[in-house]
């Protein structure tokens, strides 16, 4: 599970990237009860989604050419330019080289040889997120690839990710942990697009989940407020009860209300 121990490899940052920062806060804000807090002016319109004063995420601006609206996963590095060397060496596109971040930290952009984007934060002043795996936070991070082999191989590299390949119904889904962790530290996963999803032009990406009280309730309160079902609430036997969502921009994201111990 994610904890805020940040590991090297393991999702330590979360923003959205959104046309209309101001809908996005009434979304997002309404959807879970964050409130909003603005970097300030020098910030270039950047601030925090905060749960009881501590950072769940961030928001701003879409900045890069043609960039889309969505999320984008960072994950723990100690030299984002050691790994921006791994990634180009790799197979992958440096859509952002590193930089500092004012004293916070350092950051750069990457976009997989598969085509899904990803970023890294190698903490200054700033860790990382402040509250993980926690009702209304992230809880896991996945990777819709349309080549999931080539992808596993890709992060392997660059960050050093133990595998594991578990069935999911007729599916194969490969749970992926940090170097040098256990079971209990896995983060995220790989899923293999179906022939279906990419005839609709789904492309590789990632994707967050938070973890909800009642993933029933929070499709109620999104559709209320303008969003899209991507894929309706299902249960998972010893996984939970999940569901994908396009925000009001077409951001993905999902929610889960994870299973108890023993379910």
């Amino acid at each position: 599970m994610l904890n805020t121990d940040f590991r090297p490899g393991s999702p330590d940052w979360l923003d959205l990237s959104s046309p209309d920062t101001r809908a996005s806060v009434d979304f997002y804000t309404a959807l879970f009860g964050w409130t909003f807090d603005s970097a300030g002016p020098e910030a270039g319109g950047y601030g925090f989604f905060q749960l009881d004063g501590r950072t769940a995420a961030a928001l701003g601006p879409l900045t890069e050419d043609g960039a889309l609206p969505g999320w984008t996963l960072y994950f723990a590095t100690d030299d984002a330019d050691r790994t921006t060397d791994l990634v180009e060496q790799a197979g992958g596109r440096v859509r952002y080289a590193p930089f500092d971040v004012f004293t916070a930290g350092r950051t750069a952009g990457y976009t997989d040889p598969t085509g899904a984007d990803f970023a890294v934060w190698q903490p200054h002043d700033t860790r990382g997120l402040d509250v993980v795996n926690d009702q209304v936070s992230l809880c896991w991070a996945e990777c819709y690839s349309v080549d999931a082999e080539r992808a596993k191989a890709f992060y392997r590299t660059v960050f050093g990710w133990q595998e594991q390949d578990v069935p999911l119904g007729e599916v194969l889904y490969t749970v992926l942990t940090p170097a040098g962790g256990g079971t209990d530290d896995a983060h995220g996963g790989i899923l293999q697009l179906g022939p279906e999803q990419t005839a609709r032009g789904t492309g590789s990406h990632w994707f967050p989940y938070f973890e909800v009280p009642n993933v029933d309730a929070s499709l109620a309160i999104a559709d209320r407020l303008g969003a899209k079902v991507r894929i309706p609430a299902t249960d998972v036997h010893g996984v939970g009860r999940l569901a994908q969502l396009l925000d009001p921009h077409g951001a993905v994201f999902a929610v889960i209300t994870g299973s108890a111990p023993g379910e």
